[in-house]
């Protein structure tokens, strides 16, 4: 065992990181995976990156990186911060550790941060593409310029003094003592001006095309030989010495030296230590063969926080869809290809200022590859039908289940429309439709090729790199076909959205549809892609059962079939016990059969509605979980019935703005209750530390809504896979959501506050119950209803003794 302590940001660990971190350095080294359930105040993202640091430092080992992957941006913060903390502490002789945290281009490009250039949240990824495509054209083999030519032409195109004496400086843009203006982001003058620069390829007047200086820098800094091995040597600061660079770091440093920061993150991803990113990088097949796909190989130690949101998450990541409106758009784009030869075939030309492509162009271009114009004909004739199939299909469904349905859009809710029984595996109606109506294997199978070669005929026909419709509906087509029936699930999905701009007649109004292919067991790909990796950890506080987990993330897999060894661990809260009560009450199951619709009067809502509003009347802030945004929507009216001294804050599903102004006005002043959604993002990656919360309470089991179709065959497809689909797929996730909620309180060893989970389910032993799942069950005293607002009395008097 190497000295880790030596790596470990504080004086003294706890007895569980001792555990923790050696057994994680023992387990990677035998190329296995460490699993840890640990409470708050375990030091969880301290052990990972004391464990991995240690393993990348040790020359006796293969590892030389750590990969952070993160659902949550607080917990992306707390790495960031452990790993300064590292630093801090590390021995004088010793680099500090190298880190970097990934995100998106549109976070790093400076023209994007500064709405400058043309480049806005919507168009920066095609915009982008494009203008780095024109400056590798102008700079390559054969190209009419030096990169370092177009970035003296950039610097030269400033505003000087005569031009701008009397024009504002623009937003963005800050000016040197001559008048010249230039962009600035970061609070770093760049050396370019706030506009896109152009050149002019040498032609006539209108040869001047627009490129991005900051890529043309990023390519003179690279070295011939780059091509061959790191492009580090374009990146121009040292980022051994540099410790962490964080987002705002690297725009700054590379801004600073007039290069682009996203390549620069490319350039630096692949020689740090330590790579924080989020799930998409690793599990992502676009992000990761466009981005990430250097890190996935055995060299790498994997951290995979928030696990327990692992499951989700990457089946979202590997299921696909394409919206109706996209099959349009690649209905036209295969027209717009199609178009010069079908009139060159008339006899006809195309009209004059076209962008569509000429014929030589594509007939050029077609015979570089195996795509025939026949088979581009077929394509289209076959997305035409499906579209059309699409439409009849949800007419038909909205006849059936909303008979008037044109005469009350504003009546029409989400929807789902299942293209086979979800509870039987069995071919989708939509591929027999297509083999009934004619259409070949060959036409779904080769409807990728065909997407393909579209996009680079229309890229190349108009100049310009930009995201096509029909490369993606043909991957989703070729999926379709190629993808099981069992542990995949197809249907259409509807999306209830209001466009003015289709016929007050159609559903298209209303509605934005999508063809939808769910993974339903992702554990293959979870499984496939931990194995790639050397070792690693994955940990949260609600991974019980563990049983359970490293079956569904096919960990149990890598165990069995390639011997690698999966270690769990479990650390239990170990702040000081007098600082905490937790209840289970023992009211009747808050099931929809029992409790009603949230308009309707019940026994079962008045229990509940007297039990909130007990632990309501608190001092301090007091959380409120509920299953749904709709049971949330009745708690916070219920309460504010029945408090008369406490203003009630309600949650819904709303934007990240609003969702922070609402957080920000309940940690304000005096103590208030917050209602939310136990799905929403309030209960989980938000640290309510100190005296930001007194006391959380959830209301029912949050399984997800049963008689979703899609719901039906994950829970089938679970029952094929594990035996026991509605504990595996339903119970343990909802438990988990429960268990994240009410670990808000507790935060640190000073913070005092009461958990109260409302259900009989988590206070009694009966079939449905609950309690197994919970690995401190013990820790929640089982109460009947009128004993809940006894024990609540019973705390605040002991807190009182203790102030």
């Amino acid at each position: 065992m190497t000295d880790w302590r030596a790596v470990f940001g504080h004086d003294e660990p706890y007895d569980e990181q001792v555990d923790g971190i050696e057994t994680a350095i023992e387990t990677a080294k035998a190329g296995g995976y460490t699993v840890i359930e640990g409470a708050c105040g375990t030091g969880k993202t301290m052990i990972a990156l004391t464990a991995g640091i240690d393993l990348v430092r040790d020359p006796d080992t293969d590892y030389d990186r750590v990969f952070v992957l993160t659902s949550v941006k607080q917990q992306l913060r707390q790495f960031e911060t452990d790993l300064e903390t590292i630093n801090e502490s590390l021995p004088n002789q010793w680099d500090p550790v190298s880190g970097l945290t990934l995100i998106g281009k549109a976070d790093v490009c400076p023209y994007n941060r500064e709405n400058r250039g043309g480049v806005t949240d919507d168009n920066v990824y095609d915009r982008c593409e494009t203008l780095r495509e024109r400056t590798r054209d102008l700079t390559g083999e054969g190209g009419s310029t030096t990169a370092g030519a177009l970035v003296a032409n950039a610097k030269s195109q400033q505003i000087g003094l005569a031009d701008s004496a009397n024009a504002p400086s623009p937003s963005g843009s800050t000016g040197n003592a001559r008048g010249a203006n230039y962009l600035e982001t970061a609070d770093e003058p760049t050396p370019y001006p706030p506009e896109m620069p152009e050149y002019n390829t040498g032609g006539p007047a209108g040869s001047e095309v627009e490129y991005c200086p900051f890529y043309a820098q990023y390519l003179e800094d690279l070295p011939e030989e780059a091509s061959d091995g790191s492009p580090l040597e374009a990146v121009p600061f040292d980022v051994t010495e540099t410790g962490l660079l964080t987002p705002e770091d690297l725009v700054t440093q590379s801004v600073r030296h007039g290069t682009c920061p996203h390549s620069v993150m490319g350039a630096v991803l692949g020689d740090v230590e330590v790579v924080i990113g989020n799930y998409y990088h690793a599990f992502d097949p676009t992000t990761t063969a466009a981005f990430t796909g250097a890190l996935l190989d055995s060299s790498t130690f994997v951290v995979c926080d928030e696990a327990h949101m692992l499951e989700p998450r990457v089946r979202d990541l590997v299921s696909d869809g394409v919206a109706d409106s996209t099959l349009r758009d690649a209905e036209t784009e295969l027209s717009r290809v199609l178009q010069p030869v079908r009139f060159e075939q008339e006899g006809r030309s195309t009209q004059g200022g076209s962008k569509t492509a000429d014929a030589d162009l594509v007939r050029a271009e077609l015979n570089d590859t195996d795509v025939s114009t026949e088979e581009l004909e077929r394509t289209l004739e076959f997305v035409q039908d499906l579209r059309g199939e699409l439409d009849r299909r949800i007419r038909a469904h909205l006849e059936r289940t909303h008979r008037g349905w044109q005469s009350n859009l504003t009546d029409l809710s989400d929807d789902e429309i299942p293209l086979r029984e979800p509870t039987e595996p069995g071919e989708d109606e939509l591929s027999v439709w297509a083999s009934e109506a004619g259409y070949s294997d060959a036409v779904w199978v080769r409807a990728d090729s065909v997407g393909a070669i579209v996009e680079r005929i229309l890229n190349e026909a108009e100049d310009e790199e930009k995201s096509r419709a029909m490369p993606a509906v043909g991957r989703l087509l070729g999926e379709w076909y190629r993808r099981d029936h069992t542990t995949n699930f197809r249907e259409i999905e509807l999306e209830r959205t209001w466009d003015e701009m289709e016929p007050a007649d159609t559903w298209r109004r209303a509605y934005t549809a999508r063809l939808a292919l769910h993974n339903c067991v992702p554990s293959d790909a979870i499984g496939s892609r931990l194995s790639a990796f050397g070792g690693g950890i994955l940990m949260s506080a609600t991974l019980e059962p563990m049983d359970a987990f490293t079956e569904v993330t096919g960990l149990q897999y890598l165990e069995r079939e390639e011997n690698r060894p999966v270690i769990k661990r479990q650390y239990g809260l170990h702040f000081p016990e007098r600082n905490r009560e937790s209840f289970a009450v023992s009211l009747r199951k808050f099931t929809y059969q029992n409790r009603g619709s949230p308009a309707e009067e019940s026994p079962t809502r008045t229990a509940y509605a007297e039990s909130l509003a007990q632990i309501a009347r608190l001092p301090g802030n007091v959380l409120v979980g509920m299953p749904s945004y709709g049971e949330a929507e009745w708690a916070a009216s219920t309460l504010e019935a029945r408090l008369t001294d406490k203003p009630v804050l309600l949650d819904s599903s709303s934007s990240d703005g609003a969702t922070e102004s609402l957080k920000d006005e309940f940690f304000a002043g005096d103590g208030k209750v917050l209602v939310t959604s136990l799905r929403g993002t309030l209960t989980e990656g938000v640290d309510y530390h100190g005296d930001r919360l007194s006391a959380a309470a959830v209301c029912g089991v949050p399984i997800v809504n049963t008689s979703s179709p899609r719901t039906k065959a994950v829970r089938r497809a679970y029952d094929e896979t594990f035996g026991d689909g509605f504990t595996y797929a339903l119970t343990v996730p909802a438990v988990r959501k429960a268990r994240q909620a009410i670990g808000r309180v507790i935060r640190s060893p000073d913070d005092v506050g009461v958990r109260i989970l409302l259900d009989e389910r988590y206070a009694r032993d009966s079939w449905d119950s609950v309690r197994p799942f919970f690995p401190d069950n013990s820790a929640f005293q089982p109460v009947s209803p009128d004993m809940l607002e006894f024990g609540l009395e019973r705390f605040r008097k002991r807190l009182e003794e203790d102030s």
